[in-house]
């Protein structure tokens, strides 16, 4: 009898652990730009709370007063079409840069990538660089480790929080909010969305990193349908690359049959999302261009030319001519141009005044004393102007209804005024309901709006 063959176990579990990525620092042009982009954002997003216009905050999204302030913008619940058409452009902007450059947004722009910076920026500085932060960490834990991972840490967790603070100082007036947190009298929404919004960046940009543009972000999944053979790409050299190969900065590549990568690695070191650029276009490229900064770098000191890493096309590289003019984007060009010119005209062009009339649902009518047939209404008067108002009401082209009551309302700027209006009619001649058109109108200012309404009158026997 043959012995049984002896077991191997194999480890071929689903998941594997996710290696740390130590990206490591580099400079160049490309840094540079990434820099002044991350400067740049993050001082919109903390500074624009604190700045103030015409006596209030400059950017707030008042939700509960259902309205938007943007400088000297404001937007009601009636305009949140145009705020919703603003989301377009944003998404069609998005279709033209990567139709043109392709993940431009995610290396430079992205939040993801903002905030992943600042963290790295604190890592390093706690850590110290690449190589140091991989020996602490393989290191054990002693005093010096535990001094530098608890200040990394401390710093983390202060920057996550203030980034909380000022997210819910969009919505909430940043100053009384700054005052209620000193005081410990934050409401409960606020402390929630304070500590979800800091965990949130906390848990981002500190620990997911590079795995959040991997396997989260749809972006990388539908990129390809937006690029062509004319979009501008990170890519390597492979004609020019190859045979990779280390050699003396003296040497001749070509006497030694190797081609301009003296496969050293940098490209890959400095990869925030740890892959091989020479490997081709992968989704997990975001566009950073830290590998054409670090492979310039490299070929600066062998005095080889710059460009076996670059931001170039498929048909560059093929040795056809770059196409920024080309039917997808013309496409995606007029309509982003079509879009920016509609929302800035409607924008312009918002009515500054609304009216809006609401019957009695108790009655369709009343008779007076008099024998006047009479109908209730309220009306609703929004002046979404900065300055104080005084509008007449009257009813338009139909003399036979009149107002019985006051017909003039003093509007506060920036405000809705409710007021009960009753309209009559002496004697008419007319049965059943007609359709009327009430006006307000400011004489001193010219501001004016219309809106229909409904009279009734008891049917003639």
């Amino acid at each position: 009898m043959k012995p049984l063959p002896k077991l191997v176990l194999v480890d071929d579990s689903l998941y594997a652990a996710q290696a740390k990525i130590y990206p490591r620092e580099i400079e160049g042009r490309f840094a540079r730009l990434r820099t002044i982009a991350v400067f740049a954002l993050l001082g919109v997003f903390y500074l624009f709370p604190w700045l103030r216009w015409d006596g209030r905050q400059a950017v707030l999204f008042d939700l509960p007063a259902r309205k938007f302030y943007i400088f000297g913008l404001t937007f009601w619940p009636q305009d949140f079409f145009w705020l919703a058409w603003l989301l377009i452009i944003a998404g069609v902007s998005l279709f033209f840069v990567t139709a043109l450059a392709g993940r431009l947004w995610c290396g430079y722009a992205c939040p993801q990538t903002v905030w992943t910076e600042v963290f790295l920026w604190i890592e390093r500085a706690c850590e110290g660089r690449r190589n140091q932060r991989i020996k602490l960490d393989a290191a054990p834990w002693n005093t010096e480790k535990l001094l530098r991972k608890g200040a990394k840490q401390l710093l983390w967790i202060g920057f996550a929080a203030w980034t909380g603070f000022t997210f819910v100082g969009f919505f909430t007036p940043i100053t009384d909010l700054a005052r209620e947190t000193v005081h410990f009298t934050l409401s409960g929404w606020e402390t929630f969305w304070i500590v979800f919004y800091g965990f949130a960046t906390y848990g981002n940009a500190g620990f997911l990193r590079e795995q959040v543009c991997k396997y989260m972000c749809p972006y990388a999944r539908f990129q390809s349908a937006m690029f062509d053979k004319d979009t501008l790409i990170v890519s390597y050299d492979v004609a020019r690359g190859e045979l990779r190969g280390a050699r003396k900065r003296n040497a001749d590549p070509k006497a030694l049959g190797l081609g301009d990568c003296v496969d050293c690695d940098a490209c890959v070191q400095v990869c925030p999302t740890g892959i091989d650029i020479r490997d081709g276009l992968q989704i997990e490229c975001i566009a950073c261009a830290s590998c054409i900064d670090a492979c310039d770098a490299v070929m600066d000191k062998m005095g080889y030319a710059r460009g076996l890493v670059g931001y170039t096309t498929e048909n560059l590289r093929a040795g056809k001519p770059l196409r920024l003019l080309r039917l997808r984007t013309l496409l995606y060009g007029g309509l982003l141009a079509f879009l920016l010119g509609t929302f800035v005209w409607g924008v312009a062009h918002r009515a500054p005044l609304i009216v809006e009339v609401l019957r009695d649902r108790n009655a369709l009518y009343r008779r007076s004393a008099d024998g006047a047939i009479e109908n209730s209404y309220t009306v609703k008067l929004v002046n979404k102007t900065q300055a104080a108002q005084r509008v007449r009401l009257t009813v338009v082209d139909d003399p036979r209804v009149t107002i019985a009551d006051r017909s003039d309302v003093a509007l506060p700027p920036g405000e809705v005024t409710s007021v009960p209006l009753t309209l009559r009619a002496v004697s008419p001649d007319f049965s059943g309901m007609v359709r009327i058109k009430l006006a307000a109108r400011d004489d001193a200012s010219g501001v004016a709006a219309t809106q229909t309404a409904q009279f009734f009158v008891p049917e003639k026997p």
